[in-house]
This record gives structure tokens, C-alpha cells and sequence, in this order.
């Protein structure tokens, strides 16, 4: 068996494009994402709101597009795919994130995997592979629904590096969470190590390949994904091990990646390489030895993530977990909605991204309608005027949260099954 392989190169603004270009190719993308398969670019939205290191980069997307395009690979049979949760808003967050300016300069298909789009019976999917799952079959007794469209396909994952209050780090493995759960995701996060590992089971069954691509040009410290500390780090990482490219990921954090338990499960199962010993660095090795001490989810986690781990894992998790897979549940969805949008992010979260805006990778970001590649398409050597306001204001942020408020109650899952339900009995295709 050959050694894992993770790439791994520092960055600037200036190099972005050819930067990543290089990268795909020192993890040997072409020998993993068929050229003659659709591909989907899994975009990561952890906040719709724009927030240094905390989703897909406009220069992450817009450098793997232009390295696969320069690689041979047909525009025709690749498209953005996104998935969605009761508290995120993908719409929102890929204009706000500019994901969409990207996908729309190139003319992509853009996939909304709960929109339109045929999902199907997990045992249909992957067959007796059901019978390996760790925790899948006790969570959803009577089973889950996949996408379709995955059957066959590529997959790239375009997370980011940074911590997570449930698992850790979260990086391509977790990118799959998802995109793989139709509805009731949460009732995993009790056991959410041991489903990442029956996802990425799933993933290596259905396609064609399994790609990932991670930027950290930002990362993020603290009790991530979204409340967290943004640090400008300058590099990029990419491979075709999912496993092999978390654990370097949190080796660079400063963690020891066979103490996260989702990486060692699935270090133990073959599924991956999680021990870094036993990766093979190729690209910047002086980058990959760096160590970032990063303090992680658990020493200043917010109310809302201590909240969540009590009710998960500790004292209020017998009086009030069990209302989270009822018609109840709504509740935790508007909670959580109401203070990062409503309390967190214009109140703590947006002096962050101030300093973060004016940064060169923050200017490059405020400025991505306007900035221009160089001639050879290495990157942007001019990426704007510093910009010292933050655009948008406390209030803007107050008032755009009552609209996420209002999906949180639609996109219930509890109450988008009574809909689906009422779908069924008119014979439509089961969708998302």
C-alpha cells in the first residue's frame, strides 16, 4: 500500500492561483478525481455571515477551479454543492462568503442538494456496507437518505482550517456531514466521532473519488467552527487521504491527532493515515513542522457551546436531549440562531473581522469584485485600498437575523417530514 500523501505550501495573495495550482498536483489530484466523472466541489458554509477562517475562501474555490480547467478537466461536469442546516442560510452564505462570484464568473452549475435534488435510501446507496457502520444504524434504526447524484461522482472538500466544540478540528472529514445526513443531523452529535468515520465508509463507497483541499490562509482558534479567534497562517494543504489531511491539519494546530477520536477511529479502521509519523509531506516540510499552540474549542467556550455540551455530553443531557428529536426541537435551532447572529457576531464577532478586513488576505477578500489576477494568472498583486470600516453594521447583522430566524422555523426538519409526507402521498421523487 502506498504511503498517504499530504501537499502542503505557504501562500500569498500575490501566488494564490498558481500556488494552489501546484499544490493539487503535488497530491497527485489527477489520479484520484476521473476526468470523464461529474465532480462536485463540496463547499464548506459554517456561517453565512462572513467570518475570517470560518468557511470556503473565494481564492480557494477560484484557485481549484482554474488548476482543474488548466488540467484538462471539462467545466461541463463540475458544479458547487452545498448542503444546509436549520441555522445556516447557504444562499445567504455564498453571496456573503463570495463563493457565488466565483461559481458564476466561471458558469458552473451550482447545486443546492436540498433543492430539486433525489435522494435515496442509505441501504440502496452502499448495500451490505451498512452492517460495518459504528453508530449509523443504532441513530437511524429505521434508516437515512444520500444524495443520488453522489453515486458515481468526484468530491473535493474545500474546508478550512480551524477547531470545532464537537470534535475538535474540523477539516475534510467533517466537510461530509452535510452533505451525507438529509434531516435530524443532531441526533448524531452525541456519537458525532464515530459518525464522521461511518460517513467517510459511505464516501469511499459511492465515489468515484474522494479529494480534499484545504485552505488556511485564515484559521480558526477557539470554540469553532464560528466563535472563533482568526489568525492569518498563509498556507494550504491538500490530499487525497482524508484522515492523513485532518491530522496534519491538527498537528499544525498544535494538537496530537491521535487524541481526537474521529481521526483515531478511523486511523484504526484503515479508513486512513492519522499518525503523522507515517504521512508523507510533500511541498513546504518547513511549513508542515510549524506549530501554531493553538489553545483549542475547550478553554473559552461561549454560553452557547457550553449549553451544547451539557446537553450532549453532560447534566442536562437526560432532561432535555431527548426533546431535540421531537417536534420540540425548534427551540435549540432558534437559540442558536438568536445569539450568534443576533448577540455574538455584531457584538464580539465583528471588531474580529475589522482586523481581519485589513489584512492583505481580508483586503483581498473586501475587494474580490474588483481585483484582478496578473497577466499569467499567479495571483493578485494588488489586492485594494485598506479597508478600515467594517461594511456591515451591528444593525444590519440584528435585522438580517430575523430572516435566518424565520428559515430556522421553515426548514425544521420536524416539520419539513409532514411536508414530505404529503409529498409521498402525492407520488412525488423523494427530494431533500
Amino acid at each position: 500500500m502506498s504511503k498517504s500523501k499530504v501537499a502542503i505550501l505557504r501562500t500569498t495573495p500575490r501566488t494564490v492561483l498558481t500556488d494552489y495550482h501546484r499544490l493539487l498536483n503535488l497530491a497527485g489530484y489527477q489520479d484520484v478525481v476521473a476526468k470523464d466523472a461529474d465532480t462536485a466541489l463540496k463547499v464548506n458554509i459554517s456561517w453565512h455571515f462572513f467570518y475570517p477562517g470560518s468557511s470556503t475562501t473565494p481564492w480557494q474555490i477560484e484557485g481549484v477551479i482554474r488548476a482543474m480547467q488548466a488540467d484538462g478537466y471539462d467545466p461541463a461536469l463540475l458544479h458547487a454543492c452545498h448542503n444546509r442546516t436549520v441555522v445556516i442560510d447557504a444562499h445567504l452564505g455564498e453571496r456573503e462568503n463570495k463563493q457565488l462570484n466565483v461559481i458564476e464568473a466561471h458558469g458552473l452549475r451550482n447545486v443546492h442538494l436540498y433543492e430539486g435534488e433525489e435522494w435515496i435510501p442509505i441501504q440502496e446507496a452502499v448495500g451490505d456496507l451498512t452492517k460495518k457502520f459504528l453508530v449509523l444504524n443504532d441513530v437511524y434504526p429505521d434508516g437515512f437518505m444520500i444524495p443520488k447524484r453522489f453515486i458515481g461522482e468526484n468530491i473535493i472538500h474545500l474546508p478550512t482550517v480551524k477547531t470545532h466544540i464537537f470534535t475538535t478540528t474540523t477539516g475534510a472529514m467533517k466537510n461530509a456531514f452535510g452533505g451525507l445526513l438529509n434531516e435530524r443531523r443532531h441526533w448524531t452529535h452525541p456519537v458525532i466521532h464515530e459518525t464522521l468515520v461511518d460517513l467517510l465508509m459511505i464516501q469511499k463507497k459511492i465515489h468515484r473519488g474522494v479529494f480534499a483541499v484545504m485552505d488556511g490562509t485564515f484559521a480558526g482558534d477557539g470554540p469553532g467552527p464560528r466563535c472563533m479567534i482568526p489568525y492569518a497562517k498563509n498556507v494550504i494543504l491538500a490530499s487525497a487521504d482524508q484522515v492523513a489531511i485532518d491530522a496534519v491539519a491538527a498537528k499544525l494546530m498544535g494538537m496530537d491527532p491521535l487524541s481526537i477520536k474521529f481521526i483515531r477511529l478511523a486511523h484504526d479502521l484503515g479508513l486512513g493515515c492519522g499518525d503523522p509519523r507515517e504521512i508523507e509531506i510533500v511541498g513546504d516540510l518547513d511549513a508542515a513542522a510549524e506549530n501554531w499552540h493553538f489553545t483549542g474549542p475547550f478553554e473559552k467556550m461561549t454560553f452557547a457551546s457550553r449549553m451544547q455540551h451539557k446537553i450532549y455530553w453532560g447534566p442536562l443531557k437526560k432532561p432535555i436531549e431527548w426533546s431535540l428529536k421531537t417536534v420540540l426541537a425548534p427551540w435549540s435551532y432558534l437559540a442558536s440562531v438568536a445569539y450568534h447572529d443576533t448577540l455574538w457576531y455584531p457584538f464580539i464577532g465583528a471588531p474580529r473581522v475589522k482586523a481581519a478586513l485589513s489584512s492583505d488576505w481580508g483586503r483581498l477578500f473586501r475587494n474580490w469584485e474588483t481585483v484582478q489576477p496578473d497577466p499569467a494568472g499567479q495571483g493578485y498583486p494588488d489586492v485594494g485600498a485598506e479597508t478600515l470600516e467594517l461594511q456591515r453594521s451591528g444593525a444590519s447583522v440584528f435585522r438580517r437575523s430575523f430572516g435566518v430566524l424565520g428559515m430556522a422555523v421553515k426548514e425544521a426538519p420536524e416539520f419539513a417530514a409532514s411536508r414530505r409526507r404529503a409529498a409521498t402521498r402525492r407520488g412525488d421523487p423523494m427530494t431533500g
